[in-house]
């Protein structure tokens, strides 16, 4: 075993490559990529069995992730994006302290049926926004948003690449959006998807449609595809928020 390894020579050679392995992690040795089984036996001086028993663990705790063919990674902290608010996907990557920015894939006037009948304006023009999102280089997630272009046709000038729809549509159409709805379901992408995300097929992802008003206008139609890896949904509340019905009705399952 290695001298580096900080930790007492009575416990057992697994676990003294583990915790050596959890500091490494810790100080971000490990930020570009993650040696292989073969390069650790050699760096700790110990059998495959040990290595493949500490990486197990890691990997049970979460800490790692490991694929078939393309090998082990560390895994990263997920995006908290809250439940039951508006929210912006830019503002949820900055708040986690990652460097968001977005690849423009079309910016344009467009017709769609199904957006025109979400937005409640059939026949009318749309502006169609689709973008890459990245957070630190990385994909994360596809945005494709449908706005009226009565409304939006402002924001057909807008470089998008590091900047917030909600804030544009406020500082150039003075649009604020005041509430709306957002349903999301567990999805497994399709394959012009997934070479966008980076991911293989047997990947999760989450999908997620919005519409967004101001006041009683519709003003965003918004689907996309986000990378389950990289999310987690949070609902938070209070005890103001609290509904247990416990008086007012019955539990039917």
């Amino acid at each position: 075993m290695s001298s580096s390894t900080p930790t007492g020579p009575r416990e057992p050679l697994w676990a003294q490559v583990l915790a050596d392995l959890r500091r490494r992690i810790v100080d971000q040795e490990f930020t570009q990529r993650f040696p292989g089984d073969a390069e650790l036996v050699e760096h700790y001086g110990v059998s495959r069995h040990t290595i493949r028993e500490a990486l197990r663990r890691l990997q049970a705790d979460g800490v790692l992730e490991r694929w078939r063919g393309r090998g082990t990674f560390v895994t990263r902290a997920p995006i908290e994006q809250p439940i039951g608010a508006l929210y912006s996907l830019y503002r949820s990557v900055e708040g986690a302290g990652v460097v968001q920015q977005s690849v423009v894939r079309h910016l344009e006037e467009r017709h769609d049926d199904r957006a025109e009948a979400m937005l409640a304006c059939p026949g009318q023009t749309l502006v169609y926004l689709e973008r890459l999102r990245l957070a630190d280089g990385e994909p994360i997630a596809l945005d494709c948003s449908w706005l009226p272009a009565a409304v939006a046709r402002p924001l057909l000038g807008v470089d998008f690449g590091h900047t917030a729809l909600y804030q544009e549509l406020a500082e150039r159409c003075d649009v604020r959006l005041t509430g709306g709805w957002e349903r999301i379901r567990p999805v497994l992408p399709e394959r012009a998807q997934r070479t966008l995300l980076g991911i293989d097929a047997r990947q999760p992802a989450f999908e997620i449609e919005r519409l967004a008003f101001a006041g009683s206008l519709p003003v965003e139609w918004r689907h996309g595809v986000v990378r389950g890896d990289r999310f987690t949904f949070v609902a938070r509340w209070d005890e103001s928020k609290l509904d247990t019905g416990f008086e007012q009705s019955s539990v039917s399952l």
